[in-house]
């Protein structure tokens, strides 16, 4: 074949490429554009509905003095610290725990017997309902301690995120290159040292995204927690007491025939949206630090 041929040959390529789609073809791609855009619309459109009428039923209600108030007094304040402290309480029992468990079954266990065992049920926490999950942590913290409490509010929270933390630890593991850790083999770097130092440091935006994320749904969360730590509605005691919490706050009030609570339940629900956008965007801002760097 000389070079004559092989001209014809690219050219003839060259015009294939560049030439325009059957009218057929643009037709069905204009279609299934049209369809995926319909689709999408179809599924915003309730999402945006139901924002807007948060919004606009309890912005009108929205003070600064609710913040610092307890229900009592028709404000929020102490469901607000009582989501914090049994999200906090959960957070404490669920992090470690969940990203050493995805440490060993993404760098230590891969071929470990335990590992599939270990994998298999954390398949099985993510779709229970957080009912069960509540109606669990009744059985072990309520009944033993005869109280409904903060501490078991935050320890069926922390089996909510557990699931989240361990699945998101292992791919955001397994997504970093094997040439990292053969590089740091080679420097003479331990097993040890090449995950903690090398593979775990690169992993930290996906992790600390998974992380956020568990508390994020956490944080919404009610079933739970009117098994474990019930409701208050005045400032708690303590952690061993009953707890309000901005879910089941919304929950215990939506049906007061009083309008003054009434309207507390659309305003706390922005504040509960506000929260959960909140560690959203933070999550988002962590993540594209981390890749800059």
């Amino acid at each position: 074949m000389d070079g004559s041929q092989n001209s014809q040959i690219q050219q003839s390529l060259g015009a294939e490429l560049f030439s325009p789609l059957p009218k057929s073809r643009q037709l069905f791609t204009y279609l299934m554009n049209g369809i995926a855009w319909g689709l999408t619309i179809l599924a915003v459109v309730p999402l945006i509905s139901i924002l807007w009428e948060i919004l606009v039923r309890g912005i009108s209600g929205l003070k600064p003095e609710m913040f610092v108030n307890s229900v009592i007094d028709f404000g929020f304040g102490n469901a607000i610290l009582g989501t914090a402290k049994m999200v906090s309480i959960g957070a404490l029992l669920s992090i470690p725990l969940g990203i050493l468990t995805g440490i060993f079954l993404a760098e230590f266990g891969r071929t470990h017997p335990a590992a599939n065992f270990v994998r298999f049920i954390t398949g099985i926490l993510t779709g229970i309902p957080s009912i069960i999950v509540g109606v669990f942590a009744y059985g072990v913290i309520v009944l033993v301690t005869k109280n409904f409490s903060a501490i078991a509010g935050g320890f069926a929270l922390a089996t909510i995120m557990l699931p989240v933390i361990v699945l998101t630890t292992e791919e955001a593991l397994k997504l970093i290159p094997t040439d990292q850790r053969l590089a740091s083999a080679a420097l003479g770097g331990t097993r040890f040292q090449t995950t903690f130092r090398i593979v775990v440091t690169a992993a930290i935006p996906g992790i600390t995204t998974g992380v956020l994320l568990a508390v994020a749904r956490a944080a919404g969360e009610t079933a739970p927690l009117l098994f474990t730590a019930l409701f208050s509605l005045d400032w708690s005691s303590g952690l061993l007491s009953p707890t309000a919490s901005l879910p089941v706050l919304i929950f215990n009030l939506y049906n007061d025939p009083d309008p003054q609570k009434y309207q507390l339940v659309w305003t706390t629900s922005i504040v509960l949206l506000g929260l959960v956008l909140f560690v959203n965007i933070i999550s988002r801002l962590v993540t594209r630090r981390k890749k800059s760097r």
